[in-house]
């Protein structure tokens, strides 16, 4: 059975849309164009202020015929929650809180959280790297990250600085949706996205 490749996109259902029809949306794996093949089936996912629904639109590559799950950035590839709450529990983590607590706090079972956790930890020397990749990319001037002797933490930061410098240059955007699309998924087991900004359009959904 084939296993369709999650693709992180545009948060805008409507751009998205427009973006296959006009075939501006690449195959990660061969470069080819994307086209719409149906939808996913729709989902729950749980947010910081309640339960938001998602069907994924499906595409299809014409050159390699590989089929894509488009996710908006608000998602995180194969979780339940949204990037929001993993965000949360990770800034809390950071902070000093147990998982426990930060599962009491965010009312998510304790072990789902932990989960999230562990994968950030294995995650979070590439997230760093590749945050700080887009940092430099997005704002030139920027100066280096000292590091505070966490992964999780340095990791933070850089993906704090790379936020903050999307915003600056590509205007306002959710924060946590643009961690999800600098870094491919955040904890989601694809691998980061690589730098790159080609003729002034910056390639963040």
């Amino acid at each position: 059975m084939e296993v369709a490749v999650v693709l992180v996109v545009q948060e805008d259902p409507e751009v998205v849309e427009a973006d296959l029809a006009a075939g501006r949306v690449a195959c990660p794996g061969c470069g080819g164009r994307l086209a719409r093949w149906g939808f996913g089936s729709e989902r729950q996912l749980r947010s910081l202020s309640g339960v938001r629904r998602l069907r994924p639109r499906r595409a299809i590559c014409s050159t390699c015929g590989t089929t894509h799950i488009l996710e908006p950035a608000w998602t995180v590839p194969r979780l339940r929650d949204t990037a929001e709450v993993v965000g949360a529990a990770w800034q809390a983590k950071v902070a000093g809180a147990g998982h426990r607590q930060i599962a009491a706090d965010l009312d998510r079972p304790a072990s789902t959280v932990r989960r999230w956790l562990r994968r950030l930890a294995v995650r979070a020397e590439a997230l760093r790297a590749v945050a700080t990749g887009w940092l430099h990319q997005l704002d030139p001037t920027a100066g280096p990250l000292d590091p505070t002797g966490s992964p999780l933490a340095d990791a933070l930061e850089a993906i704090g600085r790379a936020t903050a410098a999307a915003s600056r240059r590509l205007g306002p955007r959710a924060s946590w949706s643009t961690a999800v699309a600098l870094t491919g998924g955040l904890v989601a087991s694809a691998p980061p996205r690589r730098a790159g900004v080609k003729g002034g359009r910056q390639a963040i959904p």
